[in-house]
């Protein structure tokens, strides 16, 4: 009995020796692609590039008419505007310290998690509820909490102490920045419990078996086990929350509004007080694309830091 050979069509087979790709053929993936490039280039490309261009400008909300200045705008926020150093440097340490403390916490919780028997579903869900929230009711909540007159936390130190408290959470210097960092940890850290403990239920069982035979400790192994094989992960969260952390406006603008005198100002709010506040367009869209650029090298440098590990555990 003979068998008809069933011809292998083009797409996703092999291709018969001395088969060449028509014209039409090789640009049409870049034809099907074509409308989400036009897209992207209306909806991001061309704002991108009016904005780049306005930064090179004296444009003002309260003027009509504009002209270029070159670099004026980002030499002045360099090199003459302390305000900016102390919103970025305020950001960056605001960035380290959430990051950081998100980190250690959804590293502890996902461990834990992990080696619940039952119930990890609904863990997973109930830790979720964070993130279902929007930022600005999150601010919202927050500012509640911390209020001098009615909020939570006052009432909750009356109740331990049996003393009224007035403390200005959202008011004094060191106060009001421990409170935002507070609303965004409790918001970030759900993620990060997310993509840890997915990295941990992934490992696989023969190295921990191994170790356990050997002797390992608990600490041993997972310092020497579970830390370098959940590198990735770590990396991807990392990059992720640096980047929401690096655009955090929401909640600060809510509880706070980068006041009182500056005292809790980021890098975003001062670009909306600069733009919006006092009209200076031009100098605020400058100031973005310096964050941006900043933003990108960091993002580049854990991502950098997540193929090394990668390469090297696929070594390993």
């Amino acid at each position: 009995m003979t068998t008809t050979a069933i011809p292998r069509g083009p797409i996703g087979q092999r291709k018969q020796p001395g088969f060449r790709l028509s014209l039409g053929e090789k640009h049409l993936p870049l034809v099907l692609l074509m409308p989400a490039i036009l897209i992207m280039l209306f909806v991001i490309g061309i704002p991108m590039a009016y904005s780049l261009y306005l930064s090179f400008t004296d444009y003002s909300l309260a003027s009509l008419t504009h002209k270029v200045i070159g670099l004026d705008n980002y030499y002045r926020l360099l090199f003459r505007d302390p305000l900016f150093w102390s919103a970025f440097g305020r950001t960056v340490l605001f960035m380290a310290l959430a990051i950081n403390i998100e980190f250690l916490l959804g590293l502890g919780i996902a461990q834990l998690m992990a080696k619940a028997i039952r119930g990890q579903g609904l863990l997973r869900t109930l830790m979720m509820i964070p993130m279902m929230f929007a930022p600005i009711l999150v601010g919202f909540q927050f500012k509640w909490f911390f209020n001098a007159q009615t909020g939570l936390v006052n009432n909750i130190l009356y109740t331990l102490t049996g003393e009224p408290h007035f403390i200005p959470w959202l008011i004094q210097k060191p106060l009001g920045f421990i409170s935002i960092l507070v609303a965004e940890v409790w918001m970030g850290t759900p993620f990060m419990v997310i993509i840890l403990q997915a990295g941990i239920l992934s490992l696989p069982s023969e190295p921990f078996e191994a170790a356990e035979v050997d002797g390992a400790s608990a600490w041993q192994k997972f310092r020497l086990l579970t830390l370098p094989m959940i590198m990735p992960f770590i990396f991807t969260a990392q990059a992720i929350r640096s980047l929401d952390l690096a655009r955090a406006y929401d909640v600060v603008q809510i509880m706070t509004g980068g006041g009182p005198a500056n005292r809790t100002e980021l890098i975003w709010t001062y670009v909306n007080r600069l733009a919006f506040g006092q009209h200076q367009f031009a100098t605020a869209t400058a100031m973005s694309y310096i964050t941006v650029l900043v933003s990108f090298l960091f993002t580049w440098f854990l991502f950098r830091n997540l193929i090394r590990s990668r390469w090297a555990g696929g070594r390993e």
